[in-house]
């Protein structure tokens, strides 16, 4: 796999701008090639950022979201209409102004959906990942052309925490329980399912994540730091703001933005 690619901007608002040009590009140029792209959505405030800078982008009308594949990385065990998932955060601010097709959209299941059980929950959409994926695939997993993903400052990617059985669990998504961040419960990909992309982008902002930026970046090990552990089968994006980059080492290669 290639090395990681660096990409540092001004701010977190330039970032998710940035973020989105290089998204609807990308979904274009798939489109362009005859395929339906797939992308994997993240959470959080970076991603809320980066969904809104689409919802209001003219360029998003270049794209056929008819045509657009949409998978989580992970999510909140709660309630369908509960403020903390992830899929209702991208319906507010992206999903629900877009013509996306239903049976493209897979949320992962929520607490109310029928068999509430977090494991029932991951066998459910590792079931649906598995229904999604073609003859080329490997190990009954899609591979995903762009899976977004934020780091924690702690270095946590999706639901993987440091050093939590999650972590080590070998099939395609498992369920999350006692999270060290509130909601306790939760569903994730695994890091294996995280590994099944052509393209990994980490998208990261704030001083707050610096530490655990330079400490991926750095060759810390993926038990320690979970964010060392995906990377993309074609390439692999760093996309950072200055305040995120800004304990990398002063020889590490990267390309800065005005």
């Amino acid at each position: 796999m290639p090395d990681p690619t660096l990409l540092v901007h001004r701010d977190a608002d330039v970032l998710a701008e940035a973020v989105c040009a290089r998204l609807l590009t990308r979904l274009v140029d798939i489109q362009a090639a005859g395929r339906t792209p797939r992308w994997v959505l993240t959470g959080g405030t970076v991603a809320d950022t980066v969904h809104r800078a689409v919802a209001r982008s003219p360029a998003k009308h270049a794209v056929d979201w008819s045509r657009v594949e949409l998978w989580w990385g992970d999510e909140r065990f709660v309630a369908s209409r509960d403020r903390d998932r992830n899929d209702l955060q991208a319906r507010e601010a992206l999903l629900d102004s877009i013509p996306v097709s239903p049976a493209l959209v897979h949320p992962m299941p929520a607490k109310d959906s029928p068999g509430a059980d977090p494991d029932s929950a991951a066998e459910q959409y590792a079931a649906e990942l598995a229904q999604a994926a073609a003859a080329e695939d490997h190990d009954g997993v899609p591979v995903f052309d762009v899976l977004m993903l934020g780091v924690g400052p702690d270095g946590h990617v999706a639901s993987l925490f440091p050093e939590r059985p999650a972590l080590y669990d070998e099939g395609v998504v498992v369920a999350v329980r006692g999270a060290p961040k509130p909601p306790p419960t939760r569903l994730s990909l695994t890091m294996r399912t995280l590994q099944s992309a052509r393209e990994v982008w980490f998208v990261v902002a704030g001083e707050d994540k610096a530490a655990a930026v330079r400490m991926t970046l750095s060759g810390a090990g993926v038990t320690q730091v979970p964010a060392a552990g995906p990377r993309g089968r074609a390439r692999t994006l760093w996309l950072l703001d200055k305040a995120a980059a800004a304990e990398l080492p002063a020889g590490m290669s990267r390309i800065a933005s005005p």
